[in-house]
């Protein structure tokens, strides 16, 4: 126990038990154990001591991200995988919150910049754990401040600091508090009656709108962090960080390590992207294009079928081998639709006809060709995709014959009589 104090008395009660057969029994175990607990105590290793710290009023505050994934939030009925970026000040427990997909630089500007501006005032430091979001590995094993951090806290007007590498529970504030703002929502969950919502704005409003009711219960304390802090006199930086970048021939750009289509008429064209947390905008000539989700990690890939089918109705023979087929299916009914196709078409012509038919969805209604799709799926009666255009093709409206009506113009002579009339 002195050369591997992790040892536990459970692993040494198996190997007295393997060494000496018979000799101990099950129930002894109990007894190892409080023996082993004894001499730790009495004779063991020493053990790291942690120290309660004393915060002092608007000194610093303190910004983690925390999973809020067991909340079992949904939007619009489909399950919400987000994060909170969330700010504290550790005197006072004020705390406040915005809804983020990654723990990106993107987010925790937008975040810091939320909770100061909703104070009105800054804490001389800025203290956050060592996510990439603001540290970067240096040469001795430590870590630095990005660049762009670094920027964020100038401008703010905060002194940045971090805890140590592996060092948790320097964050421990923010820490405990990120388990007391998810119990604290989910009690709100409960007393809605729902956890499901039309959009991530109503959803992140909603979580700030149960915030403001928890901080007014801080308020003495909250007053002394303002008294002690640097009123605010900047205004907002912008919350998106910004590239260059050309369109491909396939038409698509890469942005943060993954993939993205654009328009085709842009193949060859350089444009601007706006790099937000969660979505990003696409410029050309200063003139907004496009917007689209952004994706979370590396290597991965969002094409829109609409930006590409045009080209590929023409060239269906590069459907097969398509590195991002399986974008091209942008439901399920779609997928099941193009099985179907297989099994009744020969070769190419299933690939010919299903590309038809998604050039029918981007030139009318993706929904109405869906619900074309779902009911011929329903009665086993798809086979082509002229017969999805005859469902989906709109009714002729019938103009209808009127008559033209006859004007009499008599009845303006007579007012024009009433009032010379008058004025006489």
């Amino acid at each position: 126990m002195k050369e591997a104090p992790e040892l536990e008395a459970k692993t040494l009660f198996e190997e007295l038990c393997a060494r000496e057969p018979g000799r101990y029994k099950p129930g002894q175990l109990r007894t190892l154990q409080r023996r082993v607990r004894q001499w730790r105590a009495q004779q063991g290793p020493e053990k790291q001591v942690f120290f309660a710290q004393e915060h002092r009023p608007g000194e610093a505050m303190q910004t983690d991200f925390t999973w809020a994934n067991e909340l079992e939030v949904t939007v619009g009925g489909q399950p919400f995988a987000h994060l909170l970026c969330h700010p504290v000040l550790p005197y006072s427990n004020w705390e406040w919150a915005t809804v983020c997909h990654s723990e990106s630089m993107a987010a925790i500007k937008r975040g810091v910049q939320a909770a100061v501006f909703r104070l009105g005032k800054v804490p001389r430091y800025h203290q956050t754990d060592n996510s990439t979001s603001a540290t970067h590995d240096l040469r001795n094993g430590k870590r630095g401040f990005n660049a762009e951090y670094l920027s964020l806290m100038k401008h703010l007007g905060m002194e940045p600091r971090t805890i140590e590498v592996g060092k948790k529970e320097q964050n421990g504030d923010v820490e405990a508090l990120n388990g007391a703002l998810k119990r604290r929502l989910l009690q709100h969950l409960l007393m809605r009656g729902s956890r499901d919502f039309e959009s991530a704005a109503a959803y992140e409003s909603w979580v700030q709108s149960v915030l403001e009711k928890a901080n007014r219960l801080r308020g003495a304390k909250v007053e002394e962090e303002l008294a002690a802090m640097r009123p605010l006199s900047v205004q907002r930086l912008v919350e998106y960080s910004e590239q260059e970048v050309v369109v491909t021939a396939w038409s698509t750009i890469r942005v943060q390590h993954n993939t993205y289509s654009v328009p085709s008429r842009l193949v060859g064209q350089r444009v601007r992207v706006r790099v937000y947390d969660d979505r990003l905008e696409v410029l050309h000539a200063g003139k907004p294009l496009l917007v689209v989700d952004r994706l979370v990690g590396r290597n991965g890939h969002r094409i829109n079928y609409r930006h590409i089918i045009w080209s590929l109705v023409q060239k269906p023979g590069a459907f097969a081998q398509y590195r991002y087929r399986e974008d091209l299916f942008p439901s399920l009914v779609f997928r099941q639709a193009y099985d179907e196709l297989q099994r009744v078409r020969e070769g190419r012509a299933a690939d010919v006809e299903y590309l038809r038919i998604l050039h029918l969805a981007a030139s009318t209604l993706e929904s109405q060709v869906e619900q074309v799709l779902a009911r011929l799926l329903a009665e086993g009666g798809l086979r082509g995709a002229e017969q999805v255009k005859a469902l989906v093709a709109p009714a002729r409206p019938e103009v209808p014959e009127l008559a033209q009506p006859e004007v009499d113009l008599s009845s303006y002579d007579a007012l024009l009589v009433e009032q010379r009339e008058v004025a006489s």
